[in-house]
């Protein structure tokens, strides 16, 4: 039966044919977060000692953890986070990894030219895609923020014409990237925030603090960003994965 063929596609996609990957960290006090925002809290409402159910109450900052920040993030005229549609949730996932160029250069910023290598090799992005940089950073462990003596911190990002030739010529999607920003800290000190603040005023959100991009491939997924549907919200921590067919 025709209404049947999604239920065929499903139950082909959980075959050993494919791979499911989450790109999400867990909840926690210990999860990776911007160093500004104090760690997950917890305590117990509800426990088993007085009542046959267990219920915590969470409090933790919206941009926690791995999240989605939406455009009214910077954007005050921006879309809230219950105007974003729930086709929204779904993309073509396009990775390129410069995790190379990371490991001698913290700072890297990705540019133009990378992105039209990935290009040379895997084909044009297609529009609506979700771009990923991969790094690798997520690796680190807890020592996201990589600081010198001097307290200032090294991490890899966004150059902001990258963003922009991603947005104006090949119509994207999203963006999301491994570090707690999307522009590096090396360009910050010229202007704060530059890329961020450009993506989100596009109408478009971005997905902060993705792990595991090493473990798909770089073009073939499909990536789904989940969060909650939050009245006024401007991000939240969200349960992003892959589905990509199983290769080596």
């Amino acid at each position: 039966m025709k209404n049947l063929i999604l239920w065929e596609y499903l139950k082909e996609m959980k075959s050993p044919k494919f791979r499911w990957v989450d790109l999400s960290y867990e909840l926690s006090a210990e999860t990776p977060h911007w160093f500004g925002f104090q760690p997950l809290g917890s305590r117990i409402l509800l426990d088993f000692d007085k009542t046959p159910v267990k219920v915590f109450e969470y409090t933790f900052p919206g941009q926690y953890g791995t999240h989605v920040d939406i455009p009214a993030h910077f954007d005050p005229k921006g879309r809230t986070q219950e105007k974003i549609l729930v086709d929204e949730f779904a993309y073509p996932l396009c990775v390129i990894d410069k995790s190379e160029a990371v490991k001698t250069n913290p700072d890297y910023a990705l540019t133009i030219e990378d992105i039209k290598e990935w290009e040379a090799v895997y084909g044009m992005i297609p529009e609506n895609a979700f771009v990923a940089f991969r790094s690798d950073w997520y690796k680190r462990g807890a020592d996201l923020d990589n600081r010198d003596s001097e307290g200032r911190q090294h991490y890899p990002g966004w150059k902001i014409e990258a963003v922009k030739w991603l947005v104006e010529e090949r119509k994207v999607g999203a963006i999301g990237h491994e570090t707690s920003d999307t522009d590096p800290p090396a360009l910050e000190e010229q202007v704060p925030y530059k890329a961020e603040k450009y993506i989100l005023y596009q109408d478009k959100f971005q997905i902060e603090l993705m792990k595991n991009l090493d473990k798909v491939p770089p073009v073939g997924a499909i990536i789904f960003c989940t969060f909650p549907s939050l009245k006024g919200g401007t991000g939240f921590p969200a349960r992003c994965f892959a589905v990509c067919p199983e290769y080596k």
